[in-house]
C-alpha cells in the first residue's frame, strides 16, 4: 500500500464530503435542530440542576451532530451514480470509509465546541479537566461518526431509507444512556441496559471532565469507545465490500 496515496485519498474524500453534505437538509435538522429541541423540551421550564444534566446534553449534541453526516453520504452518492466512479479511482474502500467518518467527526467536534463555549459562558459551567474534555470531544466524534458511516452501509440508494434507519437506532440510545437520568441514580436491569450503549461512556467522560463525578474510571470509558470505533469501522467495511462484490 502506498501510504501517501492512502492519506491523500482520505483527505480528498473528507474535503469532498464537507463541501457537499454539511448544509444538506437532513444534516441540519438531525445534527443541529433536533438535539436543541430535545434540550428545550426536557430542561426549559423544569427545576432541574443544569450542572448535573449538562454533560448528558453535551453528549446528546455530539452524538447527533457526529452521526448525522455519514448516513447521508453513501446512499446519496449511489443515487447520483458517483459512488461507482469514486470506487473506480485509485483509492481503496478503507479510504472512502475513513473519509466519510472524518467528515462526520469534524462536523461533530466543530458544532459541539461552539455550543459548549457559548453554554459555558452563559451558564458558568464548571470545568474539572480541560484536556480530558478536549479528548472526549475527539473520541466521541470519531465513535459516532463511525456509527453514521455504518448506518449508511446497507444496500439502498434512497437517503430517506437510511435516515429512517438512523432514527430508529439513534433515538432509543439517547433514552438509555444516562442523559435524562444520571448514571449514579440507576441500578439493576436499568444499569445493565445503560451499559450496553456506547453513548453512556461518552456522557460519563463528560461528567468526569466537567464535574469530576464520573461513575466509571475514565480509562474504562476510553477503552470501550475505542473498541466500539473498531467494531463500527469493521462492520461498515464488511457490508460495503459485500455490496461491491454483488454489484449493488
Amino acid at each position: 500500500m502506498d501510504w501517501k496515496i492512502f492519506a491523500r485519498s482520505i483527505v480528498v474524500v473528507t474535503e469532498k464530503n464537507m463541501r457537499i453534505y454539511y448544509f444538506k437538509g437532513p444534516v441540519v435538522v438531525f445534527g443541529l435542530l433536533f438535539p436543541l429541541i430535545m434540550f428545550l423540551t426536557f430542561f426549559i421550564g423544569r427545576n432541574l440542576d443544569i450542572i448535573l444534566f449538562f454533560p448528558g446534553f453535551l453528549g446528546m449534541m455530539l452524538f447527533f451532530t457526529a452521526s448525522s453526516v455519514g448516513p447521508l453520504i453513501t446512499p446519496w452518492e449511489k443515487r447520483e451514480k458517483t459512488y461507482e466512479r469514486l470506487v473506480s479511482l485509485p483509492v481503496i474502500l478503507e479510504s472512502i470509509i475513513i473519509g466519510d467518518l472524518m467528515a462526520g467527526a469534524i462536523f461533530g467536534v466543530g458544532i459541539t465546541t461552539i455550543v459548549f463555549v457559548i453554554s459555558a459562558v452563559l451558564l458558568h459551567l464548571p470545568l474539572a479537566n480541560v484536556g480530558l474534555l478536549a479528548f472526549s470531544f475527539v473520541l466521541g466524534s470519531i465513535t459516532f461518526a463511525a456509527l453514521g458511516t455504518l448506518l449508511a452501509s446497507p444496500t439502498t440508494d434512497n437517503p430517506s431509507n437510511i435516515m429512517m434507519l438512523s432514527s430508529l437506532v439513534r433515538l432509543p440510545l439517547i433514552f438509555v444512556s444516562g442523559i435524562f437520568i444520571p448514571l449514579s441514580q440507576l441500578g439493576g436491569w436499568e444499569w445493565i441496559l445503560t451499559s450496553l450503549s456506547p453513548l453512556t461512556y461518552l456522557v460519563d467522560l463528560f461528567h468526569a471532565s466537567l464535574n469530576g463525578d464520573a461513575v466509571y474510571p475514565p480509562w474504562v470509558d476510553v477503552l470501550v469507545l475505542m473498541a466500539v470505533i473498531l467494531v463500527f469501522i469493521w462492520c461498515a467495511k464488511v457490508i460495503q465490500k459485500r455490496n461491491l462484490v454483488k454489484g449493488i
